[in-house]
C-alpha cells in the first residue's frame, strides 16, 4: 500500500425521533380512519393539509445542496483510496460491480414482483397530490443530451437531477485533481456545507412527528384501513429487493472468496444479530471483524477494506432506492421505459457513494429524492413513506455487513493468488 489513509470526513451526528415518527403515522392513519366518514374531517384536513405540505416542502428544499457536498466528500474519499495500492483498487473495482449489479437487480426484478403482486389499490392515497401529472417519456435522443446541462442554475430550479448529479460527480473527480491545498479548501467547503445542510433537515425530521401525522391523516381519510395494507405491501416488497442482494452476498463469498457457504453463514450470524439489533454498520465493525478473522482472512486486507467499506460502500442502495422509486412510479402511473431505468441505475449509483455515513431516515430522502426526480416520478410519497423506513433498514443493514465481509474475503483470495 503506497499511502496511508486520512479517516472518512466526520458530519454532525443527528438523533432522530424515528419512533416518534412511526407513532405519528399510525396516530394519522388512525384518527383518519375514525373520523373518515364523520362531519369532522373536513375542517381538520383543512388544517392539516398546509401543516404536512410545508412539511413537505421544507424536506425538498435541502435535497440539490446536500447532495452535492455529499457527492464531492464521498467521491473525494473514493479518489484518496484509489491512491493506497492494490488491494483498495482491487476492492474498489469490486465495489462498483456490486452497485452496479444491485440497481440492476430493482431494474429486473422489482416491476416483475409488483406485476406478480399488484400494488393494492388503497396505495394510490398515498399520493399526497390530488393529481399527478403524466410524466412525458423522453426519446433516446432527448435522454442522452439531456445528461449534460447548458444552465446549472436553470437544471436546478427544474431539479433536473441526473446532469446536476453528474456534474457534481465529474467536479469532485476534478478537486481530487487540484494541488493539495486547493482541495482541502473546496473539500473543507462541501464539507461545512453538508454539516450545514443535515443541520437544517435534522430540525426538519425532528418535526417529522407533526408532518407525517398531517399527511397520514388525510391518506386515511381518503382510503380508510387499506393504508396499513398498503404499508405493508411496500415494506415487504422494497425489503424483498434487499434479500435478492443478501443472497449476492452469500453467492460472491462462494464464488469469489472461495467459502464454504454453511461456514460462511455459520460465521456471520453473530455480525448479523449486531447489525438486526443496531440497524448500523459502523456498529457493526467490530463483529464484522471478528467474523472475517474466523474466515480465515489476513488481519492486514479486514484492518484496511473493512472500516473503508464501511465508508464508502453501501450495497443495497442501488436496489432499495431504486426499489422505492419503481414502487412510486408504478403507484403513479409512470411509464417505466429502459431510459428511465438507466437514468435511475445512474443516479442511484452515484448518490450511493455520498450517502453511506448518514442516518436512515435522511439517506432516505437524499438518496431515493435524486432518483424520483431523474426518473420523472413524485416524491411525494416520499414525505409518508420514510416513516417505515426503519423497518426496510433493518433489511438494508443486514445485507451490506455481509456484503462488506463477503467483498472483503473476496480481495483478501485475490491478494492470495
Amino acid at each position: 500500500m503506497n499511502e496511508t489513509l486520512k479517516g472518512p470526513v466526520e458530519l454532525v451526528t443527528i438523533r432522530l425521533p424515528v419512533w416518534w415518527t412511526f407513532g405519528g403515522l399510525i396516530a394519522g392513519l388512525t384518527l383518519g380512519l375514525i373520523l373518515a366518514n364523520s362531519s369532522l374531517i373536513d375542517p381538520l384536513l383543512a388544517l392539516a393539509r398546509p401543516v404536512g405540505t410545508l412539511w413537505l416542502r421544507a424536506l425538498q428544499m435541502t435535497i440539490i445542496p446536500l447532495v452535492a457536498a455529499l457527492l464531492v466528500l464521498g467521491i473525494s474519499q473514493m479518489a484518496q483510496a484509489a491512491k493506497a495500492g492494490k488491494v483498495a483498487r482491487t476492492m474498489l473495482a469490486l465495489m462498483l460491480g456490486m452497485l452496479v449489479l444491485s440497481g440492476l437487480v430493482s431494474a429486473l426484478f422489482m416491476p416483475a414482483l409488483l406485476a406478480a403482486f399488484p400494488i393494492p389499490d388503497a396505495a394510490s392515497s398515498m399520493l399526497v397530490a390530488d393529481n399527478v401529472e403524466a410524466q412525458a417519456v423522453p426519446e433516446v435522443g432527448d435522454f442522452i443530451t439531456s445528461l449534460i446541462a447548458p444552465n446549472l442554475i436553470a437544471a436546478a430550479a427544474e431539479t433536473a437531477m441526473l446532469p446536476l448529479t453528474l456534474f457534481f460527480a465529474i467536479f469532485a473527480v476534478a478537486i481530487s485533481r487540484l494541488p493539495s491545498g486547493q482541495r482541502e479548501t473546496l473539500v473543507g467547503f462541501f464539507h461545512a456545507l453538508a454539516n450545514a445542510m443535515l443541520t437544517i433537515i435534522g430540525w426538519v425530521l425532528w418535526l417529522a412527528p407533526i408532518g407525517v401525522f398531517a399527511l397520514a391523516l388525510g391518506v386515511a381519510a381518503r382510503s380508510g384501513g387499506g393504508a396499513f395494507a398498503a404499508l405493508a405491501h411496500y415494506i415487504l416488497s422494497v425489503s424483498a429487493m434487499g434479500a435478492i442482494v443478501l443472497l449476492a452476498a452469500y453467492l460472491l463469498a462462494a464464488l469469489g472468496a472461495r467459502k464454504s457457504p454453511l461456514r460462511f453463514a455459520r460465521e456471520m450470524l453473530p455480525s448479523q444479530a449486531v447489525a438486526i439489533s443496531t440497524q448500523s454498520s459502523l456498529a457493526s465493525l467490530p463483529a464484522m471483524l471478528a467474523s472475517a478473522k474466523r474466515l480465515s482472512v489476513s488481519d492486514t486486507t479486514a484492518d484496511f477494506v473493512l472500516p473503508l467499506a464501511v465508508a464508502i460502500f453501501r450495497v443495497t442502495s442501488p436496489a432499495m432506492n431504486m426499489a422505492v422509486a419503481i414502487y412510486v412510479a408504478t403507484l403513479a402511473g409512470v411509464e417505466l421505459t429502459p431510459a428511465l431505468l438507466a437514468a435511475g441505475i445512474a443516479v442511484a449509483l452515484i448518490i450511493s457513494v455520498g450517502s453511506v455515513s448518514l442516518p436512515g431516515s435522511i439517506s432516505f430522502v437524499v438518496s431515493i429524492g435524486p432518483i424520483a426526480l431523474a426518473m420523472g416520478v413524485p416524491i411525494e410519497p416520499l414525505a409518508i413513506l420514510v416513516a417505515v423506513e426503519m423497518l426496510p433498514d433493518i433489511m438494508r443493514t443486514l445485507a451490506n455487513v455481509t456484503m462488506n465481509v463477503a467483498v472483503t474475503a473476496t480481495v483478501d483470495h485475490a491478494q492470495e493468488n
